[in-house]
């Protein structure tokens, strides 16, 4: 099967309302995030945009040091266009570039499964720390299930600390 779409990766050359748009589509962002959403592509280090003609329909970037360490974020697809390999090639194509070193991704715990299927591992040592999130979107981060209840141990830890 040929990939139907454009691969960019240069962040200035796509449409940021339209990056909004597919970010807020996939739940990653309210729709008046664009000037936030703009800044962050722009100061990765590696951006991937799907391209429809001139319609961004699915995102994806990445930070790393190029030496051992890179984190993935943003990965969204449009509804309209999931279930065509578009997700699949922002994936493959940031493991691609972020090759032979340690990489770290965040993500819904709706998707957990998916990103198993590309290789990435649970951890049980990670830690996470929102300094800029709001009290409503801490909430909904826990209603969700993204974090362990507060005191919680795995047995292994259990009487250790």
């Amino acid at each position: 099967m040929t990939f139907p779409y454009t691969i960019e990766t240069d962040p200035n050359l796509v449409d940021y309302d339209q990056v909004t748009d597919v970010l807020h589509k996939a739940g990653l962002g309210s729709s008046s995030d664009r000037s936030a959403n703009e800044k962050a592509f722009k100061n990765s280090d590696i951006t991937i945009f799907i391209k429809d003609g001139d319609k961004v329909i699915g995102v994806g970037r990445a930070l790393t040091d190029f030496v051992s360490q890179g984190a993935i974020y943003n990965v969204a697809v449009d509804p309209d266009y999931q279930k065509q390999h578009v997700g699949h090639t922002i994936i493959t194509t940031l493991l691609e570039k972020l090759q032979g070193i340690n990489i770290i991704l965040y993500t819904h715990p709706q998707t957990l499964t998916l990103y198993e299927k590309y290789g990435f591992k649970r951890n049980k040592t990670a830690f996470s720390h929102f300094g800029h999130g709001t009290a409503e979107g801490l909430q909904w981060m826990e209603d969700e299930g993204f974090f362990l209840p507060d005191g919680y141990r795995f047995e292994s830890e259990i009487g250790r600390y």
